[in-house]
């Protein structure tokens, strides 16, 4: 027999109040459809559920188990419904983005920090990962929107660019001199300095290697680190020569604490930008590519 969520929710108003009168007045019903839809029940789950008494109703053990059940359920239920009140009544919505964290750091953040000020009850929630992957979970619909840099837009999503990303190479020029005072001011640092860059398996690391590829060469000495963070600050204490976006180090090299290394050939630039779903109808997505124009 198909009990339904209706009969679940009597017995549950039944048993909290411990009284088929208070329940029927709380659920605006008569007493004899309570009593009804109660024995439905019962004769439903092939048990008896409650004890009626002078005094009222009091749950059998498998009344106990049930109500349990009901008492989580119902929660959830009354919780969801509260969330959505909230929704409606705040202008709340729910945004689910995916980004590294350099791009969270450096390009996400200012943007949230604007769509705040405006939407300030919309929950977000943010997965750490590289482009490659967080592109991956924009396409299954996990994500409402990806920070990535790409060589070309995904054909089949919509991509906004924010700006153009170049990769360079810098160190300290305390870093520099004394390579050139150990090898000479000729110095080959491809062969004698200790380069910085991303793991294989991260999408900057595999632009700079076809870089390397395309010019025949490659760096002798590499140390691999996880994030473009790392690479800045490991740079910036002059541990070697570290590949990094140039965006990122704007202020470390107008101050002098880093300096570019020239390239006979510069990397090709990437694009930096949101990337999301044709078809996603997320209020919350479109009122945050709103607030970036």
């Amino acid at each position: 027999m198909e009990i339904s969520l209706t009969s679940y929710r009597v017995f549950y108003e039944v048993a909290s109040e411990s009284n088929i009168s208070r329940a029927a007045r709380k659920l605006s019903i008569s007493q004899p459809a309570i009593s009804k839809s109660l024995s439905k029940l019962e004769a439903g789950l092939g048990t008896k559920l409650l004890k009626r008494s002078s005094r009222g109703v009091a749950l059998t053990p498998e009344g106990e188990v049930l109500y349990a059940r009901l008492k989580d359920a119902f929660g959830y239920i009354e919780k969801g419904e509260r969330e959505i009140r909230q929704m409606r009544d705040f202008n709340i919505g729910q945004l689910k983005m995916g980004a590294s964290t350099t791009l969270s750091k450096y390009i996400l953040m200012p943007y949230l920090k604007d769509y705040f000020r405006d939407y300030p009850y919309t929950k977000v929630t943010i997965e750490n990962n590289p482009s490659a992957p967080t592109i991956e979970r924009v396409e299954k619909g996990a994500l409402d929107l990806g920070i990535v840099v790409v060589n070309h837009p995904r054909k089949g999503m919509e991509f906004k660019k924010v700006m153009d990303v170049e990769d360079i190479f810098v160190c300290t020029p305390d870093y520099l001199k004394n390579l050139k005072t150990v090898y000479g001011e000729d110095v080959d640092l491809l062969e004698e300095a200790n380069f910085l860059m991303l793991f294989k398996d991260n999408d900057t690391r595999k632009h700079v290697d076809e870089y390397f590829k395309g010019i025949g060469r490659e760096p002798m000495k590499i140390m691999e680190v996880t994030t473009m963070d790392l690479l800045i600050d490991f740079a910036k204490v002059g541990m070697g020569i570290a590949n990094v976006e140039k965006e990122f180090v704007l202020q470390e090299l107008h101050d002098g604490t880093l300096v570019r290394i020239p390239l006979k050939e510069p990397i090709p630039k990437r694009q930096c930008g949101f990337i999301y779903a044709t078809n996603n109808q997320n209020e919350a997505l479109k009122s945050f590519l709103d607030s970036t124009k």
